[in-house]
């Protein structure tokens, strides 16, 4: 509420009242009522009028209740511009605003470009990275055929190896049964031919035998 101060003539009643004597700190405040009257129209806080009437029906003189009162306003002033310094007005802050906003768009425009460059480095390294993989498992395919066509062909080989050494095997079985035949059927001839001795030679004895005893028998008889 903005007041203009209007001095205060004390009701003779209170003249009789004795004044309290005043500090250094409110002496030092004496001037300020000088220019506290003089200054005409003021914005203040609060009526300093019925306060100077309020401080005065309470046993203070009319001085006395105008330096507190205008102790106070200074008190109010100096908090109020401690206040106000760190405040900002509408358009300062609507410019502060405009200002933010401006900075906040050129963020986002390089945070944009950023983003676009990054996505067309990462999308070239990924294709890169692609190539690569393309060449490898070719690589590993080709790698795959040589290997499976060498296997394949050392199958083969060791497989003919087989066979031909399979085959000498039963040749040379082959020839072991013949000469097992052979020497057989050769044992075999030549047990005929000693049975055949041994017959000749038991039938022989026996004869021989037959003559002695029909000798010995001759001379017996």
């Amino acid at each position: 509420v903005q007041m203009v101060y209007r001095p205060h003539c004390s009701d003779p009643a209170l003249l009789s009242i004795p004044e309290l004597s005043l500090s250094a700190g409110c002496l030092q405040l004496e001037h300020r009522r000088t220019e506290f009257t003089s200054s005409g129209i003021r914005k203040l806080y609060f009526d300093t009028h019925a306060l100077v009437c309020l401080l005065e029906e309470n046993g203070f003189t009319t001085q006395q209740a105008e330096i507190i009162v205008s102790a106070l306003v200074k008190i109010m002033e100096t908090n109020m511009n401690i206040v106000y310094k760190d405040m900002v007005t509408k358009v300062q802050q609507e410019i502060t605003l405009q200002q933010i906003m401006s900075k906040i768009a050129n963020v986002k425009k390089d945070m944009i470009i950023l983003e676009k460059s990054e996505f067309s480095a990462l999308r070239a390294e990924n294709e890169k990275i692609e190539l690569e993989l393309h060449q490898l498992k070719q690589q590993v395919m080709d790698e795959m055929i040589k290997v499976r066509t060498d296997t394949k062909l050392d199958f083969n080989l060791e497989k003919s190896r087989v066979k031909e050494l399979h085959a000498q095997q039963d040749r040379a079985l082959t020839q072991t049964d013949r000469k097992i035949e052979t020497e057989v059927a050769g044992l075999k001839t030549m047990l005929e031919s000693h049975k055949l001795d041994t017959i000749k030679y038991l039938a022989g004895s026996v004869f021989t035998c037959l003559t002695v005893a029909l000798g010995f028998y001759r001379l017996w008889m």
